[in-house]
């Protein structure tokens, strides 16, 4: 029997891997889910034998149905409920709202029914356009907390600005303010050192989903890919920009372009209760929440903002979905800017239907890519657009890593999502909705500017592209829901 076995191991292999990837594509059909994506499963499965079943492993989980992390430990503290109640706008309120938004209050409705993304009407909002805007605020925001400092990053890389950033942490750790850190294992690379010097400073640090061999996991997970920090309940910094040298011009060799949000006043509570979900997975503490993290905020600002947070661990996903309904009740104009544009069905169909409608849409994304496979699967997507009258703009002064959206002059997005199926569906992001018009007028010109620094696609000579150049994207297109 051992002889046989050793004999015909390999047969043996190819046939348990068979009964496995038949059992997985009987589960992957009966979900119903997006049938690109089960035809994507089924290739894998059956004409990759033992890394369709890997890739299935990792990618094929619906975490959404399943929940990664519980919510309700955080949620269920009274002290978050008192702040969700006071925060919860009633009926002439709301009134009011509608009449501002003109027409824009089925976005906040949508967002509404999500308990913890309570629209927020006294908010300060400053726009900060690339790295070096955001680190000389944040680090001024830093050195005068004086309760505490919670930091939540996708990326965190040895560098200048890690090293500043780090300095100024450890000595307000040394002044009594307490100071938390979850970063993501993934995306991350924190060396020994600068481990041991949080470990000194009494500084908290978790990595979110730690793996065994992260420069070998890639994007095969569910990645935290928010960037949120809440100094002392009053002060919150949400947008595209991590914690890393690339995205400080003054110490990159290329020009990198971003956009981030500073926010004081309501707002800030709901990206509190965002950090301390995240808080309470990766530090498995039952941190008991008082209102020392939630103080009375003096705010003469007025502008409104929604504060939404999507991932594997809510119930819908929200920021696709507020991102769909901006575009489709659009009636003047939709700008977007996006580092990473895979998108599914449902936003193509939103884009093609708004431009063909009479609206305005634009479309700015990088010239070069860091992917070969996204940016051949994008390609594969913009014919489609250009021919639905859809203007397509590639940046080239550099990279651009901006995450934002601006819709007839009234609505604008600023957040970690990208344009595309994992930020939409796998990876947790957290987007600020903010509905005023001088905001969306200054993300506009930002836009308008940036287009100065993009060439636009021309639909003739796109369609006439070489071949081989479209052999290319409809391979890549063919992984577009995996990547």
């Amino acid at each position: 029997m051992i002889d046989f076995i050793q004999e015909h191991s390999w047969v043996i292999l190819i046939i348990l891997n068979y009964i496995i990837a038949i059992s997985a594509v009987i589960t992957v059909v009966l979900k119903n889910i997006n049938p690109t994506k089960t035809v994507s499963y089924i290739i894998v499965l059956v004409f990759f034998p033992f890394l369709g079943i890997l890739i299935y492993y990792l990618f094929g989980q619906e975490y959404r149905k399943n929940k990664i992390f519980s919510r309700k430990h955080v949620l269920n503290q009274s002290t978050i409920k008192a702040i969700n109640d006071e925060l919860e706008l009633d009926s002439e309120e709301i009134q009011k709202v509608d009449d501002y938004l003109e027409g824009k209050v089925k976005l906040v409705k949508l967002l509404y029914d999500n308990k913890s993304s309570p629209l927020t009407l006294c908010n300060d909002v400053d726009l900060l356009v690339n790295g070096d805007e955001k680190f000389k605020h944040l680090l001024k925001d830093l050195q005068a907390a004086k309760n505490h400092i919670h930091l939540e990053y996708y990326v965190i890389r040895e560098g200048q600005i890690w090293n500043k950033l780090l300095d100024v942490l450890c000595e307000k750790a040394s002044e009594g303010v307490k100071v938390r850190l979850a970063y993501d294992d993934v995306g991350s690379k924190l060396s020994s050192r600068s481990k041991k010097r949080l470990k000194e400073c009494e500084i908290e640090h978790f990595p979110f989903m730690p793996v065994l061999f992260s420069k070998f996991t890639g994007k095969m997970n569910y990645r935290n890919h928010r960037k949120i920090a809440v100094i002392d309940g009053e002060v919150a910094y949400v947008g595209g920009v991590n914690i890393a040298d690339e995205y400080v011009n003054e110490y990159n060799h290329s020009f990198w372009r971003d956009t981030h949000l500073r926010l004081v006043g309501e707002a800030v509570n709901s990206l509190q209760i965002s950090f301390f979900t995240t808080w309470h997975f990766v530090s498995d503490q039952k941190l008991k929440i008082s209102s020392s993290y939630f103080p009375k905020i003096d705010c003469e600002g007025n502008v409104a903002v929604q504060i939404a947070a999507s991932g594997p661990d809510t119930d819908w996903a929200y920021i696709m979905e507020a991102i769909f309904t901006a575009i489709t009740t659009a009636e003047d104009y939709v700008y977007i800017t996006t580092p990473y544009f895979v998108p599914n069905d449902q936003m193509i169909m939103a884009l093609q239907v708004a431009s063909k409608s009479g609206v305005d849409v634009k479309l700015i994304i990088p010239k070069e890519s860091d992917s070969w496979v996204v940016k051949h699967a994008t390609n594969s997507y913009l014919e489609h657009l250009l021919d639905a009258g859809v203007e397509v703009y590639r940046y080239t002064k550099g990279f651009v890593h901006a995450k934002t959206m601006v819709v007839d002059d009234i609505f604008s997005t600023i957040g970690t999502s990208n344009m595309d199926y994992r930020s939409f569906n796998i990876n947790f992001e957290v987007n600020a909705f903010i509905y005023n018009e001088e905001k969306s007028k200054m993300l506009k010109k930002q836009f308008i500017e940036d287009l100065k620094n993009s060439e636009a696609i021309d639909p003739e000579r796109w369609g006439n592209r070489p071949k081989v150049s479209k052999l290319k994207e409809s391979y890549c297109r063919l992984w577009s829901p995996l990547i």
